[in-house]
């Protein structure tokens, strides 16, 4: 247990509050009794009501409006507390930004996720935080096209950022940018900063709006199309990134980067899954192979070393299909 961790009091902030992963994480410090700093946008808006709902919620969360590209926001979120958990990343207006979606540019996504981790940084190191845990992806460890055919990626590998420029993935170069500047950031400042590389995120859904791994799922369950292509992904539970999260946090040993991916599935296989489980609605008809497509072997092992449990697939797909149910999204 870590020495503030000890302290009858303990204060956090979580930045992008509303959003898929962070609902999760609130939901989680709440549930340990931690007093959450909620940072949203439009504290107001109907669609975080679902914060209000917690457990706990009433007593020990408080919403602060923010944006990560204000800084007085988001020092006024920050000040007054132990931790900080940096979720959130600057989304383009009406726009989610996950490989499956058009190109975005480095006007949309690369300087807003930059900017915004270094204005969280500056306010947290102004407000003597004593750990500072930043969400990243695997988005920022396996884009590389030096990376060895079927051997295990780890902490030490980082995507290339000349190849995303030259391919135009403006999503991953954003992601591998914002974190190896906030660790370097953290270097020359003497601020405590761990960074979690989740892959593929899926699971059930605190809020009621569909996010971008939702989508996916969506997809396979109702566009009953004639075919589609059946590719890889590196998978993680919504539930699982979130303990990763207060496991780093709250470990005094741990340090660095951590890749929290512990599967790798297929269309097919997740269509098979969930066939089994929902036999009534409208897969895709066929399933198409991808040629020389990437499969990347990325190594959770650290983070199980240091005491990490995951789901299997199959409940994590099942919970996600049962949490679009809950929230009206699929009959």
């Amino acid at each position: 247990m870590a020495a503030w961790e000890a302290e009858k009091d303990r204060t956090v902030c979580v930045t992008g509050a509303g959003g898929y992963l962070a609902s999760w994480v609130v939901k989680l410090l709440l549930s340990r009794h931690y007093t959450v700093h909620a940072t949203l946008r439009k504290p107001n808006d109907e669609k975080y009501v679902h914060l209000k709902k917690l457990d706990k919620a009433a007593e020990n969360l408080k919403l602060f409006k923010a944006d990560l590209l204000d800084y007085n926001s988001i020092s006024a979120a920050i000040r007054g507390c132990d931790g900080v958990f940096h979720v959130a990343s600057p989304v383009p207006s009406g726009s989610v930004p996950n490989p499956e979606a058009r190109p975005f540019s480095i006007v949309e996504l690369v300087e807003p996720a930059v900017k915004g981790t270094l204005n969280v940084l500056k306010a947290c190191s102004e407000a003597n935080v004593k750990r500072v845990v930043v969400v990243s992806s695997t988005a920022a460890v396996v884009m590389s096209p030096n990376l060895p055919e079927g051997e295990i990626i780890d902490e030490k590998c980082w995507s290339d950022g000349e190849y995303c420029k030259a391919i135009n993935n403006w999503y991953c170069y954003s992601k591998m940018v914002a974190e190896s500047e906030a660790l370097q950031y953290a270097k020359e400042i003497g601020l405590d900063v761990l960074t979690v590389c989740p892959s593929y995120i899926f699971g059930p859904m605190l809020q009621h709006d569909a996010n971008a791994s939702s989508l996916i799922l969506l997809k396979l369950l109702k566009d009953g199309c004639e075919e589609t292509e059946n590719k890889f992904y590196n998978t993680v539970d919504v539930r699982d990134v979130a303990e990763a999260l207060l496991l780093v946090y709250g470990r005094p040993e741990a340090e660095g980067r951590y890749i929290c991916s512990p599967h790798v599935t297929t269309t097919k296989d997740m269509v098979e899954t969930l066939r089994k489980n929902y036999a009534n609605y409208k897969y895709p008809k066929r399933l198409i192979e991808v040629k020389d497509q990437s499969r990347w072997n990325v190594s959770s092992e650290k983070l199980v070393r240091l005491g990490w449990r995951f789901r299997p697939v199959e409940e994590t797909l099942v919970d996600s299909i049962e949490s679009y149910r809950q929230a009206g999204i699929l009959d």
